[in-house]
């Protein structure tokens, strides 16, 4: 059998700038054996990213400075899947690891829903971001497992600091399963509200926001809640003001 002519594909350009399915064609009623093998390989890569654990040890092997393991109080993945509330707050014994380190800056690194992209993209990023914000102090990196983003609230406002930044795995998608993703909060303390917090994401190196571009914007935004004493929708990002901004078109 004489295979199709990709030449005469009117999608094949199109797919070439873009992750999204677009054009996948059929067989009879239903998808080609190719698309359908690519979907189901996406299916499992996504599921893989939100059910496999963090390898704690081998990521703070792997990060500049001194770090402390926290845990929520999700028991344990099943329950953090299904009672969200749980994963933002910290078991009594992972709280009493955390004391005022008189530092400006807390950082924490969180599994979230894709322990695949702290593990590919985190410490990379910590790193970087660390180099942008040089002569703000960071207190130890808290590596916190089955945990939300607002857990860095009471991280936060344990260890003291004025600001927390959260790096945290995204939900996984069909396109990526290891986008990573950085809430940045003013005055953390428990009860703070999604709309009191900056948000970068889809951060990856190839296909994503490059891990470089990702710090400067994080780093912008974390010197601009500084000097407005806030975070949030009071914060409004200026692309023309940003590093890298001509990278973004």
């Amino acid at each position: 059998m004489t295979p199709p002519d990709r030449s005469l594909d009117p999608f094949a350009r199109l797919r070439g700038l873009t992750g999204a399915r677009i054009g996948l064609g059929r067989c009879g009623q239903g998808l080609p054996t190719a698309a359908m093998l690519e979907f189901q390989l996406a299916h499992a890569l996504a599921r893989d990213a939100v059910h496999a654990p963090l390898d704690v040890a081998a990521l703070q092997a792997r990060l500049e400075g001194p770090s402390l393991p926290v845990r929520s109080q999700a028991s344990d993945r099943a329950d953090y899947l299904r009672h969200p509330d749980h994963g933002r707050r910290l078991t009594d014994e992972s709280r009493a690891r955390l004391s005022p380190a008189g530092a400006d800056v807390a950082l924490v690194i969180a599994d979230g829903l894709s322990a695949t992209a702290v593990e590919a993209h985190a410490p990379a990023l910590a790193a970087a971001l660390r180099r942008r914000l040089e002569g703000l102090s960071f207190a130890p990196v808290v590596v916190a497992t089955q945990a939300r983003v607002a857990l860095g609230d009471e991280i936060g406002h344990a260890l003291g600091t004025k600001v927390v930044v959260v790096l945290i795995g995204e939900r996984p998608g069909l396109s990526a399963a290891d986008n990573l993703s950085a809430y940045v909060t003013w005055a953390p303390r428990v009860g703070r509200a999604d709309s009191e917090r900056n948000c970068v994401s889809n951060i990856r190196d190839g296909g994503g926001l490059p891990i470089g571009l990702a710090a400067e914007k994080i780093a912008w935004i974390v010197r601009q809640a500084f000097g407005l004493k806030l975070t949030g929708v009071g914060l409004k990002e200026r692309l023309d003001s940003l590093p890298g901004a001509a990278e973004m078109g």
